[in-house]
Order: C-alpha cells, then structure tokens, then sequence
C-alpha cells in the first residue's frame, strides 16, 4: 500500500527485492489507481522530488512514469507534469518481462568509471594545470618517435612491481594496437604462422590478416592456454611468434598459473620463438603471477596499454623490447606504421604517472571493477560462467538449447547488446558470449541489464520466442 507523505500527493510502495526499481514504482502506482486509492486527473509528483523522497536516481523516476505511460495509466500534459489518465477505456497492457528501459549496451569491454573517490574535481584540476603547464615545442614540433626521455622513464615506473626494466628499452605507441601492428611487422612476414589462444583478442585478428599472417590456434582450460599445445604446435607449424593474453585474459577472464608461464617460455627458448605478451589489464590485477617478460625478458615482447586500466582516452602503449638490438629496428616500424604517438596524449599519460593520478584511477576502477562483478556473480548465479573480481569482463556458457546467435538475436530484441564468441574464436567458436561489466554508466543499469540476461537463461529460445 501507498504511504501518504505531506510534500506529496502520492508515494509508492517499493518492493526492492523484486525486480527493477521503475518497474515497482509502475506497480504500486497501477495498483493504487485500481484501489480507488489515486484518483483519475491526479498530478504526480515532479520527478525529481520523488526521487529526492526516495532516495532513487532521477532517471529511475523518468523510466517509471514512461513504463505507466506505456501501460496507458498516466499521461503527460506539456508544461504542466504528468497526470493520471481521466479515462482509462482500455486495460492496462502487462509490463513486458524482458523490454528494458532503453538500450544497455554490454559489448564495448571499456573500464567503469571510478565512482565516489572525488575524482572528477582531481582531474578537472590537473587537466587546468597540465595546459598551463604546456611548452610551445610541445605544440608546435614533432616529437621523438617512442617517446622522450621522459616518457619512458614513466613507461618503466608504470611497469614497476611488475616488471624491471630500463627505460632504454621502452617505446611509447600509439596504443596497443600500434604497438602490436609494429612488432609483426618486425617479427613476421607474409605467410609466417604465429600461434595464439583459440580465443582471443578481436583486433589482434584483424592484424594478422591485415599483415596476411596464418594463425595456429591453441587448446585451452579454465587456466588459459595448454603448454602442451603450444609445444605441439611448435612441432608441427614451426611459428615465428605466441601472441597471448596471461592475465585476465579477453575474453574468458583466465588468469595463466605461474607454472604454465614457466613452462610456456621454457618451451619457447626451445624452439627459438618470440612470444607477444599483451598484458593490458595486468595493472588491474595485484596479485596475477610475474608476467612472461620478467620469467624471459630475452624473449618476450611486453605490450601495456592505458586504455583498459586508466583510460580508452589516453591511447597509449609501452612497448618492452626484447632484444636491446631491435630498439630502433621496432622505433623506426612505429614511425612508418603510426608515424609516432600523440605528443600531448604522451605528456599527459607521463604527467599522470609521475604525480599518482594514475594509480589513483587505478585503483578507483579496481574498487569498480569489484562492486560490478559482486552483482554479476549473484544476479547470474545459476549462469555458467567465468568471471573474475579483477575483471570488467564475464565470459557466459550457454545453457542447453541455446546457440549464441539465437541468444544475442533475443537480447537485441530487449535493447541489450551482447558480444558473441564467433569475434573471439580462431578456430569453431563455442556456444558462450562476453559480456562487458564496465560500459553501463551505473551499478544500477548493470543490475537492470544483467537481471534480462539472467531471465533469459532461465527460459529456452522457444519459451522467449515472438514469432506469430
């Protein structure tokens, strides 16, 4: 039953615990109207009012009153709020169990905002200071391919604590991606086979075509790739180069055991094969084992972007070059390739390191990051699913009858947007997909969406099929 307040005409009744906000302030209003408990022409309360007595964001006002508006309780008059519908001739439609509010887009696997650490004001702030700051060769001059000085010595602070290594030997990228497309320009030609998880990372696919290279995909567990396999393919396919993703891999989420990483370089020294670490959300991840440069430093080339542990703005990668001699042989295919990173993406992403703004967003996200896959872990419970709490990612087993094709094709339906595991797979892809914690803008539309897909999982494509 409604509660009486007396700033308001009307108050609802919210049942938390059984289902979305917006849809329970719609049912208690619905069952009020019923009750002869709100009568026909009354005004509701402004949105942002109610919401303030609730304790609810503003947006969850505005989606209850358009899902009564939807059920044909209410209507909006211009200029003047919104009222209860003065003559209702027709039935309520029944909330539609599986329509979200508007679109959740759970595809772009992009970090969460950091929420309550105050660091908005921070980096307004440091942004003001950083232009103030600014030297005109900074704005007026090309810079040096790789990086100033400077700039890898915040390349090698960044890494520290998880890898030691000069700043000689650091190139600043323009982002992983530029880093990755000079290093197989350099390691590989044409038709070489490089080998890599059978999942794996999207844009290092359409790198490899791009640059015409055959991919050997490799077997893998909940643990990530099979040493074995690799072994097996070194026998057999004779690689030049492993691309892999040991931490928190994308998109299953495994983290690589240190025993495998050891085998894994061991087996590598023997076969004379370089391996490609992209260890993009190591930084999101204290406790992971050493990365496979620190196990092989002479054979392994580091990739560490900012984009998922800081920011997708700041477009920058360091590179750690496994051979000192190749420094400038992989300098001079960034500069042919990306002619060299953004000077003032550069200075900033250096700026941030020295002056701890970006351990703070580190850590920040860190905090995110846990809250999100809290609620993912208990929203999805009954899922298959592989998740970590360093991970702004799930990877998400189909159940039973379902393909994912026909899974995401009935999300699309609900506005949800879902990334499926054929943009992963090299070889068959499995019947799973991934989804991405960090791009709803709140904890709450993450908990909205993820409820659908949970819904979803309980039922059988014919149970949640339209088709008439």
């Amino acid at each position: 039953m409604s509660r009486a307040n007396d700033d308001l005409v009307w108050m609802p009744t919210i049942d938390r615990a059984a289902g979305p906000v917006y849809r329970s302030i719609a049912d208690s209003l619905e069952e009020d109207i019923r009750a002869g408990r709100v009568a026909q022409g009354t005004r509701l309360p402004p949105q942002r009012l109610l919401a303030g007595k609730l304790g609810v964001d503003f947006t969850t006002i505005t989606r209850a009153y358009a899902e009564a508006a939807r059920r044909g309780l209410v209507e909006g008059r211009v200029g003047r709020g919104t009222f209860v519908r003065a003559n209702r001739a027709e039935p309520p439609m029944p909330p539609a169990p599986l329509q979200a509010a508007h679109p959740a887009d759970l595809r772009m696997n992009a970090p969460p905002l950091p929420m309550g650490l105050g660091l908005q004001d921070d980096l307004r702030h440091d942004m003001a200071a950083f232009a103030a700051d600014m030297e005109l060769d900074l704005l007026l001059r090309y810079q040096q391919v790789g990086g100033s000085q400077a700039d890898r010595q915040a390349g090698a602070r960044w890494l520290e604590g998880r890898l030691a290594v000069p700043p000689e030997r650091v190139l600043a990228c323009a982002g992983a991606q530029g880093a990755l497309l000079a290093l197989l320009s350099v390691l590989c030609e044409p038709g070489d086979v490089v080998c890599c998880e059978a999942l794996t990372y999207p844009g290092f696919r359409s790198l490899a075509a791009h640059q015409r290279l055959r991919l050997a995909p490799l077997t893998m567990d909940g643990d990530g790739l099979l040493p074995e396999a690799f072994e097996e393919a070194c026998r057999t396919h004779r690689p030049k180069a492993l691309y892999c993703t040991p931490t928190l891999h994308n998109p299953t989420t495994a983290t690589l055991p240190l025993e495998r990483r050891r085998a894994l370089v061991a087996i590598a020294r023997q076969h004379d094969v370089r391996i490609i670490e992209d260890d993009a959300y190591g930084a999101l991840a204290p406790d992971a084992p050493p990365p496979l440069a620190a196990l092989a430093p002479e054979s392994v080339f580091h990739v560490s972007g900012l984009a998922k542990s800081v920011s997708p703005a700041l477009r920058i990668a360091y590179l750690t070059v496994a051979d000192p001699r190749q420094v400038s042989r992989l300098a001079a295919a960034v500069r042919a390739t990306a002619g060299m990173a953004t000077p003032l993406t550069t200075a900033l992403a250096t700026r941030w390191i020295d002056n701890g703004t970006a351990a703070s967003i580190v850590a920040g996200i860190r905090q995110e990051t846990a809250a999100r896959h809290a609620i993912a872990r208990e929203t999805l419970s009954a899922g298959d699913v592989m998740g970590s709490p360093c991970a702004f990612h799930l990877w998400l087993r189909l159940p039973g009858e379902w393909t994912r094709g026909e899974f995401i094709m009935r999300l699309r339906e609900t506005e949800i947007g879902i990334v499926g595991s054929d943009a992963f797979a090299v070889s068959t892809p499995p019947e799973a997909v991934r989804v991405a914690l960090g791009a709803p803008k709140d904890r709450q539309d993450l908990q909205e969406a993820l409820r659908h897909v949970a819904e979803l999982l309980a039922g059988t494509p014919a149970m949640s099929s339209m088709v008439v």
